[in-house]
């Protein structure tokens, strides 16, 4: 029994929404502890302790953005990924036409499916985790609320959108950097993921407790799907918070860029209405989505060559790991890697878990038999 794409995209983004809501929480931590302001802003000076009125407050903020955007791509990314996994893994019944297929090792199918997807979920997530990212590092003074519907919330996303109005380019210009983080992750996630399933499966099998349900297949997914999740995000941290410094580097960058145009007009971006901030921006991203290809193609063309209107080739991956190296030491590319480990557990579980629950949930649905594969 295989799933259509609509069962795909479906329970894809039932994942996505669950785990976003659940360890969005953790993400903004780890966002902060990686932050070159971390030290300034979220300790205490004098104590050498984390000051904890600031570090764990509006844990939710920029959610809204994350959330719409991890639909989509969620579901472009379980799609391109079964797609590119069926194509590849040879039929039950061999012929002289998969001969080539059968000599692929399994570990270079799924790593394959899953680069492949990756690339495509990146494009569209892109944006949204620069909204994000820059959102929870909004200072939160002015409200002690944490609830992802609060006034809080939604003020520090505008004021995000804000800096990007007058030059939406920018959301884009961290895709290279976050899918120089996401590839190698699924790289090491997926094959270590599905040879855990597998031997799960296999070893029920020999004890003659395997039952097929959807509850076991996915408690067996969430298992193999944290376990993988948690080694590759610690082997990976480094990339991680080299991604996360760039994508708050465009912030700041496409702000500077706005005062510049404005020349110190009394609407620059820290006076601007937020109901107007927010129009301009969705409108101007919305132009910019349109025209995804070109986005990223000019982007990355910035990115190589130093040029554009607002140039990082300051903040470019070398520049910023010496950076980091020379201030913090190895410690330093390493930071919040063990937070990170415990959210992946947690969210690749429950995302994974959750997505194999609903395929066999959708499956069942329509009076099929569900195999749990």
């Amino acid at each position: 029994m295989s799933n259509t794409n609509s069962d795909i995209l479906i329970a894809g983004a039932i994942a996505a929404f669950t785990v976003d809501l659940l360890v969005y929480p953790l993400d903004t931590l780890k966002t902060r502890l990686q932050s070159p302001d971390y030290v300034r802003r979220y300790t205490d000076g004098a104590k050498g302790t984390v000051n904890r009125a600031t570090m764990f407050r509006g844990l939710y903020q920029g959610v809204g953005s994350v959330i719409i955007a991890t639909l989509p791509s969620s579901g472009a990314f379980f799609t391109t990924y079964e797609s590119v996994k069926s194509t590849l893994t040879p039929p039950q019944n061999p012929s002289s036409s998969s001969k080539v297929l059968h000599s692929i090792p399994q570990p270079l199918i799924h790593s394959t499916a899953s680069a492949t997807a990756e690339l495509v979920s990146c494009a569209i997530l892109t944006p949204a985790e620069v909204i994000k990212q820059n959102a929870q590092m909004v200072s939160s003074s002015s409200s002690t609320s944490s609830s992802p519907t609060s006034r809080l919330s939604q003020n520090a996303t505008v004021i995000t959108l804000s800096k990007f109005r007058s030059n939406p380019l920018a959301l884009w210009r961290g895709y290279g950097a976050l899918a120089s983080r996401n590839l190698p992750f699924t790289a090491l996630q997926f094959p270590m993921f599905e040879r855990l399933k597998e031997g799960i499966k296999n070893w029920r099998r020999e004890k003659g407790i395997l039952t097929g349900g959807v509850a076991e297949s996915a408690m067996i997914t969430a298992i193999s799907a944290g376990s993988a999740g948690s080694v590759a995000a610690v082997i990976t941290t480094p990339v991680d918070v080299i991604k996360t410094r760039i994508m708050l580097a465009a912030s700041r960058e496409a702000g500077d860029d706005a005062e510049r145009k404005s020349g110190g007009n009394e609407k620059g971006v820290g006076k601007i209405n937020g109901k107007e901030a927010l129009n301009q921006a969705s409108e101007n991203a919305g132009k910019a989505i349109k025209d995804t290809p070109k986005n990223l193609a000019d982007a990355m063309g910035n990115v190589k060559s130093g040029s554009g209107p607002n140039p990082f080739k300051s903040h470019s991956s070398v520049a910023i790991t010496k950076e980091i190296f020379a201030q913090q030491g190895i410690k330093g590319l390493f930071r919040g890697g063990a937070l990170r480990a415990v959210w992946t557990m947690l969210g690749s579980g429950l995302y994974l878990g959750t997505y194999e629950s609903g395929r066999g949930y959708l499956a069942r649905r329509r009076g099929e038999t569900w195999d749990g594969v």
